[in-house]
């Protein structure tokens, strides 16, 4: 789906040099990650393909250059959190202010909807901190949760949808569109 002159797509292991272009100066600059050391390519494929076996990877993208990419992965490892999952967007430097992280974001969490999660975790409402949790560049970070509820406190009728089942649905596209229109407004 297009969103401000991109296709937002779902990811592939092929990609992981391009997220990784992405993401190395993120991590050798800034404290947005707390990894002190880029991931090998080998690593990345590994990521985006663990990802993709559950929730999605997406990508915002020209003909020629990947401009970011948003995922979802789970929030913590036991049962009880199935219904919670946390979310990351990086967008290229070039292409920061420019609706892609918005694009990306509101497809994610479009498609995150339909699977059936109750919240997703990063970049919202603050909802708590740890203090000094991260060592980085000589210096201690605090690390804040952000959360926004993506549906009601109903109980669920079961797991979170796989990715799997979701591809190609009508949620699927709607959610695509939806991350298009978002990147194409102001």
């Amino acid at each position: 789906m297009k969103a401000g002159g991109a296709r937002i797509r779902l990811a592939t292991e092929d990609d992981a040099p391009a997220c990784l272009a992405i993401y190395r100066p993120v991590v050798l600059d800034s404290v947005i990650s707390f990894e002190l050391e880029p991931p090998s390519r080998e690593e990345m494929r590994r990521r985006i393909r663990s990802t993709l076996e559950r929730t999605p990877w997406l990508l915002a993208e020209d003909a020629a250059t990947v401009w970011g990419y948003a995922y979802a992965g789970p929030f913590r490892a036991r049962p009880a959190y199935q219904w919670t999952t946390e979310t990351t967007v990086y967008v290229q430097a070039g292409h920061r202010g420019k609706g892609v992280g918005k694009a990306l974001y509101a497809a994610l969490l479009g498609i995150l909807r339909a699977a059936g999660y109750r919240s997703a975790m990063g970049g919202f409402r603050p909802v708590g901190s740890f203090k000094a949790a991260g060592f980085k560049f000589g210096a201690w970070y605090d690390v804040g949760f952000w959360q926004l509820e993506l549906s009601s406190d109903e109980a669920p009728v079961g797991p979170p949808r796989s990715l799997a089942a979701l591809v190609g649905t009508p949620e699927w596209d709607a959610a695509l569109d939806d991350g298009a229109d978002a990147g194409s407004r102001p």
